[in-house]
């Protein structure tokens, strides 16, 4: 009995170390960098204590106006996306359409591609078909935008679908219910965290994204990224660090409105019990 008491605690503590490369990992590429945004934000370039980055950024409305352009940007991304992604993402989880997974594969693809590559071929695909930037900055944007970003709305929505109880539908056909009946109360609820994953990985890359903005309109448009990109790149540390902070500031507030959202969810199911 204590050689297999103590077999026990050896094997518990090599699984327990296993995660010590992922702490390290946390600490050096994630905790660091993330102290090290908040130190430069608010202090001066000699390093003392200062509030200068934050007023700059607070009094400044080429800035507000970049921002709200971000978020602009950022919300029509995500809602094409949607509008796009959902059905496709119906149609390759629903057996009845689709048998074969190299489907799925033909629209994770174009990720294999270096994404500079991407944005420089669909530069010049656009120019191509009369939609260049110089004169369609805001067109060409988008169209980058969805290209690049649509796998990434595909993916999580075809898991969720992948998992919808088919039983639930079938039964909601049986009582009479019309197909918009279905998927308002059945296949829409089940599939929301799917819609809420998506949202989160196209509507913040999309914010702090730079490359295709400045390639696809020509400078014409300036995102968030852009901005952080040029503080950083003409050594304004501390001006920069304070947009990377209100960068984390969004993320946290989306972490937490899709946690809520989805945490509700699951209250409910679990309050339903069976139904």
């Amino acid at each position: 009995m204590k050689s297999t008491s103590k077999a026990r605690r050896f094997f518990a503590l090599k699984r327990r170390d296993l995660a010590i490369p992922y702490g390290l990992f946390l600490a050096l590429f994630v905790v660091i960098p993330i102290l090290l945004i908040v130190f430069y934000a608010f202090t001066d370039s000699e390093g003392n204590l200062s509030g200068q980055a934050a007023m700059s950024f607070l009094t400044s409305g080429a800035k507000w106006s970049v921002l709200f352009t971000s978020l602009f940007v950022g919300v029509q991304t995500t809602i094409i996306c949607l509008i796009i992604g959902y059905p496709l993402a119906y149609l390759l989880s629903n057996r009845r359409f689709n048998r074969n997974a190299v489907l799925v594969m033909l629209f994770v693809m174009p990720m294999w591609i270096n994404f500079v590559l991407r944005t420089g071929a669909t530069r010049d695909l656009l120019s191509w078909m009369g939609l260049d930037g110089g004169d369609h900055p805001w067109e060409a944007t988008l169209i980058g935008m969805v290209y690049n970003y649509l796998p990434f709305t595909i993916l999580p929505l075809y898991t969720t679908m992948l998992k919808l109880d088919r039983s639930q539908i079938e039964a909601a056909y049986d009582l009479g219910c019309n197909p918009f009946q279905v998927f308002a109360k059945s296949i829409l609820p089940q599939s929301l965290p799917g819609i809420v994953s998506a949202s989160e990985m196209v509507f913040m890359p999309v914010m702090s994204s730079y490359v295709i903005s400045d390639t696809l309109s020509e400078g014409k448009i300036t995102l968030f990224g852009n901005s952080i990109y040029f503080n950083f790149s003409n050594s304004l540390w501390n001006e920069g660090s304070f947009m990377a902070f209100v960068m984390l500031i969004l993320v946290a507030i989306g972490m937490l409105v899709s946690n809520r959202i989805t945490g509700g969810r699951k209250e409910e199911r679990g309050s339903n019990g069976l139904w």
